[in-house]
């Protein structure tokens, strides 16, 4: 599979990407997936903005018990944001697979706003071999250089608990996760423009008049207006509430109007286009890979479960 650069948030959109996985981690969709795949797969799955600088499985009930013991000292406790952080900063295209110094995989797969990487899904904590005493004598040598003595035989009886699973077994669990991600990232723009209880009313009189002339060419000015504002005062105020600028939010707004239009198979993505309000198709084309990351025609077949052309099977991408 083709190796992409993670987008790494600045410091202007790390708080407008970190509240959008937030949503989704509040959303039914994300904790019904989480509920059914804990059921079904046994592991435990964590949704974590990029960034995130905390142990995104702790607390989780399919915890591994070796690594809740990883997790309960602060050297130990670092080897695994250690290895975390390695995750982000290299090269990934639709997951990755990385195995710690104790042989236990977890695995990451992005979740995208658009062309831009703004979370991951988290799994793991399995080992893709039998636990042997050499692994395990290995993995106590390297905890001894971090915690000094250690309680051996509760380490051990964790290690040799920890979940095993074949290689194909467990490629099949991280192709689920990708399948979900990609809903995740249909979703995620609806989130950017969806309004919050705790908005000024200003701005939810904003929302609505931009609702109900999306289909016009639509200027700061007479939204501004139609919220009472003067348009610097507006700006500033849509934004702290929105997280995106009024030219943003209305571009979101007009590629989720497309996206409903085009759950017609009939309605031409052209058509679908204009009547959402853009004034051309090279600004549409433009700005719809910009916010959803593919092609319109790409993005209608999926929304109408059309199956994308056969595709060469891929290999995860597993690192040692």
């Amino acid at each position: 599979m083709n190796a992409l650069r993670p987008h790494t948030p600045t410091i202007d959109n790390a708080h407008e990407y970190g509240d959008v996985v937030t949503r989704l981690q509040k959303s039914e969709i994300f904790r019904g997936y989480q509920k059914a795949f804990q059921t079904a797969t046994g592991l435990p799955l964590a949704l974590r903005a990029v960034g995130s600088f905390q142990p995104p499985l702790r607390g989780s009930k399919q915890i591994n018990g070796f690594c809740a013991l990883m997790g309960s000292t602060s050297k130990t406790c670092a080897a695994c944001l250690q290895m975390q952080q390695k995750v982000e900063d290299e090269p990934i295209g639709e997951s990755r697979t990385i195995e710690c110094f104790a042989g236990l995989s977890e695995s990451v797969v992005p979740v995208r706003l658009g062309d831009k990487v703004i979370g991951y899904l988290q799994t793991g904590q399995v080992l893709l071999h039998r636990p042997t005493e050499k692994s395990f004598t290995a993995a106590m040598t390297q905890l001894a250089k971090w915690v000094g003595e250690v309680d051996t035989a509760k380490w051990r009886d964790a290690y040799f608990k920890t979940r095993v699973l074949t290689k194909s077994h467990y490629e099949s669990v991280v192709r689920l996760l990708m399948s979900f991600a990609q809903h995740l990232s249909l979703v995620s723009n609806e989130l950017m423009i969806k309004q919050t209880s705790a908005e000024p009313p200003a701005v939810t009189k904003a929302r609505a008049f931009i609702g109900e002339h999306l289909g016009e060419e639509l200027s700061l000015e007479p939204v501004a207006r139609a919220a009472g504002m003067s348009s610097f005062y507006f700006c500033k105020i849509f934004k702290g509430a929105t997280g995106v600028t009024f030219t943003d939010y209305v571009a979101r707004a007009r590629v989720e109007k497309t996206k409903q239009l085009l759950l017609n198979p009939h309605m031409r993505v052209s058509e679908a286009a204009y009547e959402a309000g853009f004034q051309s198709l090279s600004q549409f084309n433009r700005v719809f890979r910009r916010v959803e990351g593919q092609a319109p025609s790409a993005c209608r077949d999926h929304l109408n479960g059309v199956a994308p052309a056969a595709k060469t099977r891929a290999n995860l991408a597993f690192a040692a």
